[in-house]
């Protein structure tokens, strides 16, 4: 059984019956066209709209400023925008944090990539289901963090540790790359302590009959930060169902993945390159992730309250 227990299981799929219900607001054309707001000149221009996105759907958003920067870029202020959603349980058995980065890389021609499959699309996608979360909050508070400088070395991340610990972290869901495509991907390489993160993971692909992968070894984001510090967190994102096992070959097959010499998957020949490009996104994708996340969230709330935590 994926269940622990009857009682968890229905309790997962009455949040995956309202998760459906309290999501359907926002159209497939709309959830597109917020990803394509984030086609910016700066990263700076992308927090602006990030948090006019949060604004729009009810949120006051916090920005967190860092100091930052990376040894090319020289020293560069930061901003991570954080919102919280108070849970019903009063605050007790800390946060599950929801989290995306938002900004983009510069491409050697000095402009800036249109930064929308990495990672624009996870940022909407993570804001509409923090928005279906309001509406219908679990037990636990639930904290949306958008990361800044990830793409110099996941900085916004680990600054925002550096500056709040993780006393008070649950359980983390991290997203990169999730714009196109009906595939999960989740990484299962995030220490022990993340089990229970990966199975709830599982159990929501298997309540919503949900094509996923999970990947052994999987390509790092903000997600490492955490669990060098020994928080619980999984990494999820999406893409085509053959992109998916090609990338899963890629990372985990070896010497022996069976894909052409020299072959590189369709993702890594779209992230931080101009092709990286709005035209790439699809609507569907969006809604599918947002609604995906929220049901993980809700999962992973459910087997924290089901432990008594």
């Amino acid at each position: 059984m994926l269940f622990r227990s009857t009682a968890v299981a229905a309790t997962v799929a009455c949040f995956l019956a309202l998760a459906g219900a309290a999501s359907a607001q926002t159209t497939q054309a709309e959830l597109k066209d917020r990803v394509a707001a984030y086609v910016q000149p700066s990263n700076a221009e992308r927090t602006r709209v990030a948090v006019e996105q949060l604004t729009a759907v009810g949120f006051t958003p916090a920005i967190e400023t860092f100091e930052g920067g990376g040894r090319n870029s020289g020293p560069m202020e930061g901003r991570n925008v954080v919102v919280l959603i108070p849970g019903t349980g009063g605050g007790a058995g800390g946060e599950i944090l929801l989290t995306a980065h938002y900004d983009a890389v510069k491409l050697r021609d000095g402009t800036m990539s249109q930064g929308v499959v990495d990672n624009a699309g996870s940022v909407v996608a993570v804001i509409e289901a923090a928005r279906a979360l309001k509406a219908n909050p679990p037990a636990h508070d639930v904290r949306l963090i958008l990361f800044d400088q990830e793409e110099l070395g996941l900085i916004g991340a680990r600054k925002w540790i550096e500056a709040h610990g993780i006393t008070q972290v649950a359980g983390v869901l991290n997203s990169d790359v999730a714009a196109y495509g009906d595939t999960m991907m989740y990484g299962q390489n995030n220490g022990a302590q993340s089990a229970w993160v990966t199975r709830a993971v599982q159990e929501t692909c298997a309540a919503r009959a949900l094509q996923c992968v999970g990947y052994p070894t999987y390509p790092p984001s903000d997600d490492r930060a955490f669990s060098a510090a020994g928080a619980p967190v999984v990494s999820l994102g999406f893409q085509d169902q053959v992109g998916a096992h090609q990338m899963w070959l890629a990372f985990n097959g070896g010497e022996s993945t069976g894909l052409a010499e020299g072959f590189v998957p369709r993702v890594f020949r779209t992230i931080h390159s101009a092709e990286d490009k709005v035209e790439v996104v699809e609507g569907e994708t969006i809604r599918l992730t947002a609604d995906t996340y929220e049901a993980v969230v809700r999962a992973m709330d459910a087997k924290l309250t089901a432990d008594g935590k």
